[in-house]
């Protein structure tokens, strides 16, 4: 058996997702028959369910959540797709959406209920335990995309004067302490931290041990506003497992773990994909023809009229290009390296200034290096496409026009390629957005112009 097939066997016995057992789910759901739909969902995880959901179309989408009734574990619905998530919800009674936000984590509660509206939000709410939902209501009005949205309120604290036998017997006897926790926080009467003790560590000292004497002083404290991607720098930065959150008195109102930072940083690198393509909305492979058509046609539309200002270039020089037409040939390559070129320093340089890694203090440090390598790579490039020019129209000069045009666009992107995007981040607005039309417009119009002004200089 080949590798190939020995690793596709493995990804199958690890996926429970094959083609076989959707289809199999699919035809129990054409036959109405509950029973099997119920057997085969029911050894499943709810990121697996989750899965099998964004799958389906919508009716049988539909039809399995109806089958499954109130038997649909409450963990799948923060695992679908915004789209689909909201779909199931609105299949869902409110009271059944109310008894699984219940069960939830704090932090997977608000994410449900964030995108819906202020009606469908209270309706929910009202059927909810009074402090659980007091908890859910105070954390709504933080932010979107704030460390308050992104922290689960419970937690485990404990003052410096226990010991960790006292903390021991808390642990076991309390209730209200969250699933899964890996460290436990310090606070002073106000409730503002002043250290950490690691689980491991309390269950390697001896009971009279005071927590004082083995917590951690040196913590990273994070305020409820703070924007989520700074959330996720700091935890790459400082290795972090978990973090406070204080509010603006600095006492302690919710904790954030590292498999909510997991989450943030895939849809943070998601969401910088999709803008720079020019994908301003959220999109899913569920999503209507007509929903994803309406998505992509405004910055499509933008791009018509990049390009419509690129062609008004090459109408400048229409005579030229009419006593030689070897330049309408030619001149696409001049303006697709730059295209390529810009776009590979803008890509490095949006990254750069979404992690931090870019900022005042290198940034012309980095500039000079992109605008090397665009000297460079022109000259090489020059150097190459301009012979195979000039072979191929039997024309030295015109290899001569083109190189030299090469390294002017080559140049041209490399610069362009930095000072968009940090010109963007300084108005505050995310160069991951506009960066892309900007570039590409650029060096589509410096390179026509380019080609086809030196073209009308030295060969006309």
């Amino acid at each position: 058996m080949s590798e190939t097939a020995v690793a596709r066997q493995s990804e199958e016995r690890d996926d429970p997702l094959t083609p076989q057992f959707v289809r199999q789910v699919i035809d129990a759901l054409d036959r109405g028959d509950g029973d099997q739909v119920r057997n085969l969902i029911a050894p499943m995880r709810p990121a697996d369910i989750a899965e099998l959901l964004d799958l389906m179309r919508t009716d049988e989408r539909r039809a399995l959540v109806e089958m499954l009734g109130p038997e649909l574990k409450p963990e799948v619905l923060s695992e679908l797709e915004e789209g689909v998530r909201d779909e199931v919800i609105a299949l869902l009674d409110p009271g059944d959406i109310a008894q699984a936000l219940a069960e939830m984590d704090s932090d997977d509660a608000v994410y449900l209920l964030e995108d819906l509206d202020q009606q469908g939000q209270q309706e929910i709410l009202s059927q909810m335990p009074a402090d659980e939902r007091a908890a859910l209501e105070r954390a709504l009005e933080y932010p979107e995309d704030s460390a308050g949205r992104l922290m689960q309120r419970h937690l485990v604290a404990v003052p410096p004067f226990w010991d960790v036998g006292h903390t021991i017997d808390y642990m076991r006897e309390a209730e209200d302490l969250p699933d899964e926790f890996y460290e436990i926080f310090v606070v002073d009467p106000a409730y503002r931290p002043i250290g950490t003790v690691p689980l491991y560590r309390v269950m390697r000292s001896k009971r009279p041990t005071k927590i004082s004497d083995i917590m951690n002083t040196e913590q990273t404290l994070i305020r409820v506003d703070t924007d989520r991607e700074e959330v996720a720098r700091l935890f790459e930065k400082y290795d972090l497992i978990s973090a406070a959150v204080i509010d603006e008195n600095d006492r302690l109102v919710g904790v954030t773990t590292v498999d909510d930072i997991v989450e943030v940083i895939s849809e943070e690198a998601t969401e910088d994909i999709r803008l720079m393509g020019g994908i301003v909305n959220e999109e899913a492979v569920g999503d209507s023809v007509a929903l994803t058509a309406r998505n992509r046609f405004s910055w499509l539309f933008v791009n018509l009229l990049t390009a419509i200002l690129a062609s008004v270039v090459i109408g400048l020089f229409d005579a030229t290009i009419e006593q030689m037409v070897a330049l309408a040939v030619l001149m696409p390559i001049v303006a697709s390296m730059g295209g390529n070129a810009g776009t590979q320093t803008m890509t490095v340089a949006v990254r750069s200034l979404a992690t931090r890694e870019l900022g005042p203090l290198n940034a012309l440090r980095f500039m000079r290096r992109e605008l090397m390598v665009g000297v460079v790579n022109g000259i090489l490039f020059a150097l190459l496409i301009g012979a195979v020019g000039g072979v191929w129209f039997q024309d030295a000069m015109l290899g001569v026009v083109l190189g030299a045009a090469m390294i002017v666009n080559m140049v041209v992107a490399a610069v362009s390629g930095i000072l968009v995007p940090m010109a963007l981040d300084r108005m505050n607005i995310d160069p991951a957005v506009a960066s892309s039309v900007f570039v590409t417009t650029m060096t589509d119009v410096v390179g026509f112009f380019a080609f086809l002004g030196l073209a009308a200089i030295w060969l006309m």
